[in-house]
């Protein structure tokens, strides 16, 4: 095999390829990257049994062939060369890998012992790449990160005709993102359960391109129990599958019909600073008390007697029943400014129920305006000392 290509794309495909390199792979020979040349193009390609990549763009092929190094050592190589055309030599035994005057020499892995990656489900629909990174990114914040809870680490994609839904949620806290996408099928139906991770990491690395392809085997189907992503940019067409996580997702969705007995308007640049300072003095395991009045609400927080913060912020505050209602919540500091982070609207609206019940967090394009309910965020309230 004979190539040569521009250095930042070769460093580019090499770097996003091998972010699926396993850190500890089960057998040594999944710790190569497969490179391919045919053609006037050079495919590189990942697979740790799990997840795969596969990047192609555009390359002057002298000799067409295939070869298995070392992914990481290529990817560290990759990044450190200068800004000149690369040329990538190999034989049976060794890639000899050239630019300007540094000159590298590795040895190759035998391409034969390498698994077949799985092949692409067939299309299910595509949508926007800006679109979907947004909602993924929305969303996964809610996905849990404890792998002994498997199931929580997940985001259940839900596709009904040109609605397609993402949810995630850790137990305590749960995120909605509903949006429209063009299906293959207008009756397309079904709902997945993806790994949180690999799909925020792979939906951020298909943005260079207008739309990304999502292929799902919601059906008996071959590539049955697999999520397919394509996405084509000037970076060349990249490719990503991952084995979908078979457990039943829990029954979470009525959590978000909140019937609130108060509601609060505020706007969320001032509240996301506002927690931001007040948090810095929560101690660890403790709520950030949100004090609800008529015409504001107060944050506080304090660790013992050591150090104590408040600070009030101007709200609409609705009550909606002559019972006695909430007038306080305790709030997760980091879980709070996670879903104002997310909301991505100028204005929050809080629908409260009663003490120690979710709390629904949704945006608002203005103050008196109706909730955006494309993205809605629930939060478990922590119980308050009394």
């Amino acid at each position: 095999m004979k190539i040569r290509v521009e250095r930042d794309a070769l460093a580019d495909a090499v770097a996003w390829v091998a972010r699926s390199l396993p850190n500890r792979p089960t057998a040594p020979i999944l710790a190569g990257l497969l490179i391919e040349a045919e053609g006037d193009a050079v495919t590189l390609s990942s697979f740790d049994s799990t997840t795969s990549a596969k990047v192609s763009m555009p390359a002057e092929v002298s000799d067409e062939g295939t070869v298995l190094v070392s992914g990481r050592l290529l990817a560290d190589i990759a990044r450190s060369l200068p800004n000149k055309p690369v040329e990538l030599n190999a034989d049976h035994s060794k890639v000899e890998l050239t630019c300007g005057s540094a000159r590298f020499t590795l040895q190759t892995l035998p391409v034969e012992d390498y698994p077949s990656l799985p092949e692409m489900p067939s299309q299910t629909g595509e949508v926007a790449a800006d679109v979907f990174e947004k909602a993924v990114s929305q969303v996964v914040v809610a996905a849990g990160r404890d792998e002994l809870l498997n199931v929580f680490t997940g985001v259940r994609v839900e596709i009904n005709g040109d609605h397609l839904s993402l949810l995630a949620t850790d137990r305590y806290r749960m995120a909605l993102k509903e949006i429209n996408w063009k299906p293959s099928s207008p009756s397309v139906e079904g709902a997945v359960l993806v790994p949180g991770k690999v799909l925020a990491d792979t939906a951020k690395s298909l943005t260079s391109g207008d739309k990304v392809t999502v292929s799902l085997s919601t059906t008996q189907s071959e590539g049955e129990g697999l999520a397919g992503f394509i996405g084509q940019g000037v970076k060349g067409t990249r490719e990503a599958t991952t084995r979908l996580l078979n457990q039943a997702f829990p029954k979470v969705r009525h959590l978000m019909d909140v019937d609130a007995t108060v509601a609060v308007r505020v706007s969320t640049a001032d509240l996301l600073a506002a927690v931001k300072r007040v948090s810095l003095v929560a101690e660890r395991n403790t709520p950030l008390r949100m004090i609800i009045n008529e015409d504001h609400i107060a944050l506080e927080a304090a660790t013992g007697d050591q150090a104590q913060a408040s600070e009030a912020i101007a709200a609409e505050v609705e009550v909606t029943t002559d019972e006695q209602s909430i007038t306080a919540a305790g709030f997760n500091p980091h879980y709070l400014l996670d879903a104002l982070n997310s909301i991505d609207a100028p204005f929050a609206h809080f629908a409260f129920t009663a003490p120690g019940k979710p709390c629904l967090i949704t945006g608002l394009a203005s103050m008196d305006g109706e909730q955006l309910l494309d993205y809605r965020h629930v939060i478990m309230l922590m119980r308050l000392p009394s």
